[in-house]
């Protein structure tokens, strides 16, 4: 059997944060008498002195703040199980499967969801990013949520949210930009493109290409001059900001617009409040 309790080492917590046995006592609804006795008789299991007074004001020794600190994350690890328990007793939403494409801005995907964990903390979204070419038989057929550049999955049907915006970029010494502008095919053909996943479908020269599976990747290739490509201009932003990637001077197709559709399961119907707060959070502006 364990010699101390939570319920004791939340009343130390509770103690310092307040600065007082009184204080503690009315936060918590207790006696004086009654919090000093849990306290008294967690400092004698434990052998160590927790609190020391000073002038009014109760502040941990040394040992307390140390043995306190280690135990904080135990607190905190109940509560959220206390809370837990209330949510699932309520019937409310514990946990979202939430797909999203690659391609989808990172920046405004975290904001999102920064947003809903602050609104619905104890409601979980687990985020799994996909590859714009998956095959929609190897998709988790279980998310409740999906941003796909498909319209109709299968399991749900959905409507536009956004066009990514793809830019045809290299480096800033790549020898394309030695070349007389406008950039055709013809000029283009003996360099090798660089793809993310076949994003890019569209026809290009015969020639040589790079297929990476990730952004992050292609983005390095160009970065390192093995290649131009179309890039998601909100990724490079800063690399075209700074000068270190260029936009090609093509004669045309130098943008190109990929959709991204919000997707919802059809078993969800009726929506809840989160699933209906997520989606809200998706359509609305950045």
């Amino acid at each position: 059997m364990h010699k101390t309790t939570l319920e004791q080492w939340s009343l130390l917590e509770k103690v310092v944060e307040a600065g007082s046995f009184a204080k503690a006592a009315e936060q918590t609804n207790r006696s004086q008498s009654s919090v000093s006795y849990n306290l008294s008789l967690l400092q004698e299991r434990l052998g160590v002195a927790l609190l020391v007074a000073e002038g009014r004001r109760a502040v941990l020794t040394p040992a307390g703040e140390l043995l306190l600190n280690q135990v904080k994350p135990l607190l905190k690890a109940f509560s959220y199980v206390e809370t837990r328990a209330a949510t699932l007793k309520s019937g409310a939403r514990t946990r979202i499967d939430l797909m999203v494409d690659s391609i989808f801005p990172r920046r405004r995907l975290f904001a999102i969801l920064r947003e809903f964990q602050q609104r619905y903390p104890q409601t979980q979204v687990r985020l799994t990013e996909v590859l714009e070419n998956t095959r929609a038989d190897a998709l988790n057929d279980e998310a409740d949520v999906m941003v796909l550049t498909r319209r109709q999955d299968i399991t749900g049907l959905g409507e536009w949210l956004m066009n990514v915006d793809f830019v045809a970029v290299a480096h800033r010494d790549h020898p394309l930009f030695s070349l007389d502008a406008p950039l055709n095919d013809e000029l283009l053909r003996p360099w090798p493109l660089v793809q993310i996943a076949d994003s890019q479908p569209a026809a290009r020269p015969a020639g040589e290409s790079w297929t990476f599976s990730t952004i992050d990747a292609a983005i390095e290739a160009v970065m390192f001059q093995v290649g131009y490509g179309w890039l998601p201009e909100e990724r490079i932003q800063t690399q075209l900001e700074q000068g270190v990637l260029k936009t090609l001077p093509l004669g045309h197709g130098v943008r190109r617009a990929t959709p991204l559709h919000l997707i919802v399961k059809r078993s969800l119907a009726p929506l809840d409040d989160q699933v209906e707060t997520l989606l809200r959070l998706f359509s609305q502006e950045p």
